[in-house]
Order: structure tokens, then C-alpha cells, then sequence
């Protein structure tokens, strides 16, 4: 947050940033997304919705698994939310009581850390030491050590961009499964893997919770609406908690996500776009000093190994902005023992801002 303040108040006295930080895709939704929402408001159909939402986008979601993923996800099932974001509060409230210890990996989104520990659970952080995502044998070693409540992981993740394999998904819920672990699986970045098909949990544990958005593949980050598909024991749950804590997500954007799901015509080129930035930033990155620290096979971000260039990437990242204009977000949120030589790039923006954010990078690394 500190990077983006500085990064849009020196756009606001004319200085020409480059932001490689945000992590949000640059494109506004597609204009039939746009077209339903004027509509709605045309007709003014704009209040409350269900706690659970709108039976016409549950059914187009429970759609959407039979034709995406071959899964056979009943829309009782599904209740759309407030963004992930108010999936990740709705679940850990549903799922667990105070003090429960729940794990994470490190390097991961801070957000789950934050939220965990406001609702008084113990986090557990998992360091992948070097691997791209959590597997099955080091779970079960954290177990022995830890013994966990719960599990949240994410794939793709941010902010690496590693994909798990669903060989090892399987693997990793088979374990879960057979240690009592509840699971939460963040897919919030799936239609955006670009080394193989979205791969669900839903494909190989109905128990899962899982968490997804419009924000990401859908472009839809400012209309504040995603889903989670629950086991049938949780619903109720959710229901009651999210009349409580919401009432419901917006209707305007619930009525726009459904025309949302028609989209690929408009999001399949964006996302080869995201394909030809990952490509580029591969490549040019390294040549800059910036290591891969984990493949980037989904999602929009390149996750950096920093420590040839710096030990401080948060002062370092203060110093690329003020001195070259290029924001990148310091790893310190995503891991804190080790986010002090990491750092995130997203390439949600255009080829041509890749270029010139990495030509302004190296200029200014020879001019250090």
C-alpha cells in the first residue's frame, strides 16, 4: 500500500509511472458485462438479493462446473459474496472457532494472515523453502509438529503465479482428508493457467471449500462479487453469517457476473495477452538480475529473488519508483522472514509497458 500511495501521487504531479504492482488486470469488463448492469439500472432493479444470492447466477455458476471443470456442483451449493474477500471471512467464521490453528504457505496473499488472526485463530505459516506450492509429505510433516485445524491454499497463488499440478492436488486433499484437516481452496485465479487446464478440488474432494471471483479472469475487481461452493454442511452457515455480516452481495453486479460467464470472446484475448507479457517478463527479467523464484505458470505475477541486487526490497522498491517512475510490490507482505529479497511484478498491462517499465529498470540499475 505504501508503494501505490507513493506511485499515485507521483502520477498526480505528471510524473509518468509504470505499475507493475497492482495486482488487478487493466482492462474494464467486457461490454456486455457493462451493457447488463446499464440495464439493470435502467429498471432499476437494484436492492437486496438472498443472503445466498441470485438463483439465476447460482444456476449459471453450477453451469459453469458441469462445462468447465466436468463437475456436478448442485447451485444449492454455491453463495455468491461480497468479493473473495468476504469468502475468506464467511469461511473462516463457518469453519472454525478462536483459537484454531489454520495453515498457510509462505510466501502467500497477506490478507489471509490478517483476517486469521483478527478472528483470534492461531496462523500456521508453511515456508515452501524454495519449492513452487505445497505437497502432500510436507503438510504431514507440519502435522506431526502442529497439528492443524484447517488449510487454505491457493492455485494459482499469489504472489508466485505457481500452478499445483493435479497430481499433487490430489495428493495434498487425499492427506488432508486422511488427517481431519478442513481445506479451503483459494481458486480466484483460475481461467488464467497458462501450462495446463484449471484443475478444481472440487475434482477430487466434494468436502472442499472452495473460494473464486470475478475480480481476476473476469475483470471485474471494482464490482465487489465472487462465490464459494460449500459442503452441504457449511451452507446454512454461510447463509445466516452473511445476512448478518452483508445482507447480500450488490444485486447491479450479481446481475452483471451472470452475463460475465459469456465472455470468453473478450477474456480469452486479454488472457493471451497476460501469456505474451509472462513470456517477455521470463526472459528480459533475469537479464535484468531479477531471479524466478517460482515458475509463474498462472495468474499475472513473476515472483523475484531480489538478493543479487538487495537484502532491503522494500527500500529498493521506494527507489525504483522514485528514481526510474517502475512500481513493484516488496515481498515483506507475502513472506515476513523471507519477503526482504523477494518481489512481486504483475504484467496485467500491455506488452508495450513491459518493455519500456524493464527498459527504465535497467537504465536505472546502471546509473546505482
Amino acid at each position: 500500500m505504501d508503494i501505490l500511495a507513493e506511485a499515485n501521487r507521483l502520477r498526480a504531479v505528471g510524473k509518468p509511472v509504470i505499475s507493475l504492482a497492482v495486482g488487478q488486470p487493466s482492462d474494464p469488463a467486457p461490454q456486455v458485462v457493462r451493457d447488463a448492469a446499464a440495464q439493470a439500472l435502467a429498471e432499476g432493479r437494484i436492492g437486496y438479493t438472498d443472503a445466498l444470492g441470485l438463483r439465476p447466477l447460482r444456476d449459471a455458476l453450477s453451469d459453469h462446473y458441469r462445462r468447465h471443470y466436468r463437475v456436478e456442483v448442485p447451485a444449492e451449493r454455491i453463495a455468491v459474496t461480497t468479493g473473495s474477500s468476504a469468502g475468506f471471512n464467511l469461511a473462516f467464521l463457518a469453519m472454525f472457532d478462536p483459537g484454531d490453528r489454520v495453515a498457510i504457505t509462505a510466501p502467500g496473499y497477506p490478507a489471509y494472515r490478517n483476517i486469521l488472526k483478527a478472528l483470534g485463530l492461531e496462523v500456521v505459516e508453511i515456508p515452501l523453502e524454495g519449492m513452487a506450492y505445497l505437497t502432500a509429505d510436507r503438510l504431514r510433516e507440519v502435522h506431526a509438529a502442529t497439528p492443524l485445524k484447517g488449510l487454505l491454499f491457493a492455485s494459482p497463488a499469489n504472489p508466485t503465479g505457481a500452478v499445483m499440478p493435479a497430481h499433487a492436488l490430489q495428493k495434498l486433499l487425499d492427506a488432508t482428508a486422511e488427517l481431519g484437516i478442513e481445506t479451503i481452496s483459494d481458486e480466484i485465479y483460475h481461467g488464467l493457467c497458462y501450462t495446463e487446464a484449471d484443475t478444481t478440488a472440487l475434482q477430487f474432494d466434494q468436502s472442499v471449500t472452495v473460494i473464486n471471483s470475478f475480480s481476476k479472469y473476469y475483470c471485474m475487481t471494482g464490482w465487489r462479487v465472487g462465490w464459494m461452493v460449500l459442503p452441504d454442511h457449511l451452507v446454512r452457515a454461510v447463509e445466516r453469517i452473511a445476512q448478518s455480516l452483508y445482507i447480500s452481495a450488490p444485486e447491479l453486479s450479481q446481475r452483471a457476473a451472470i452475463a460475465a460467464l459469456t465472455a470468453q470472446d473478450v477474456l480469452e484475448p486479454i488472457k493471451s495477452r497476460y501469456e505474451a507479457n509472462r513470456a517477455f517478463l521470463l526472459k528480459r527479467l533475469p537479464e535484468l538480475g531479477f531471479g524466478i523464484a517460482a515458475p509463474p505458470d498462472g495468474a499475472f505475477y513473476a515472483y523475484c529473488d531480489v538478493s543479487r541486487l538487495t537484502n532491503d526490497s522494500m527500500s529498493f522498491a521506494k527507489a525504483m519508483l522514485s528514481e526510474s517512475h517502475v512500481a513493484a510490490t516488496p515481498g515483506l507482505d507475502f513472506d515476513p522472514q523471507e519477503g526482504h529479497r523477494t518481489m512481486r511484478f504483475s504484467y496485467a498491462g500491455t506488452l508495450d509497458e513491459m518493455r519500456e517499465a524493464t527498459d527504465r529498470i535497467e537504465r536505472w540499475l546502471r546509473q546505482r
